[in-house]
């Protein structure tokens, strides 16, 4: 089940931002820019690096990028309590990785719960 958690949770991250690559270049240059500049700036932009360097810094991070990150999780949080189970009923054959998750909801709009169609109608 942790693996299942771990998809939805990666899968989110491709849904509230719709890629990798933009939630990289908006550490690097929103709230948390400075951060990225002290702690990140040498890591190679893609598949989630800035984003892994960021929160292994975490507790050395801004209040402001703190205060981004925490509210991203909130929003994680969300995402995973409305579409955990769409997700178990639609997707249980679905191998994890490379948004193939999330590509299967979508390819189930139609059936999907109220409270997880409205993350994809966002």
């Amino acid at each position: 089940m942790k693996t299942f958690r771990l998809m939805l949770v990666v899968a989110f991250a491709f849904c509230l931002v719709s890629s990798l690559a933009y939630a990289e270049d908006h550490a690097r240059k929103g709230v948390c820019k400075a951060d990225y500049e002290k702690f990140c700036k040498d890591v190679k932009p893609g598949d989630g690096r800035i984003i892994r360097c960021m929160l292994q810094h975490e507790n050395e991070l801004s209040q402001g990028c703190r205060d981004q990150i925490a509210a991203a999780r909130e929003k994680e949080e969300a995402f995973v309590k409305a579409c955990k189970p769409d997700a178990a009923k639609l997707c249980k054959g679905v191998k994890p990785g490379h948004g193939r998750i999330i590509k299967c909801l979508k390819a189930n709009e139609a059936q999907l719960s109220p409270d997880c169609g409205a993350y994809f109608k966002k």
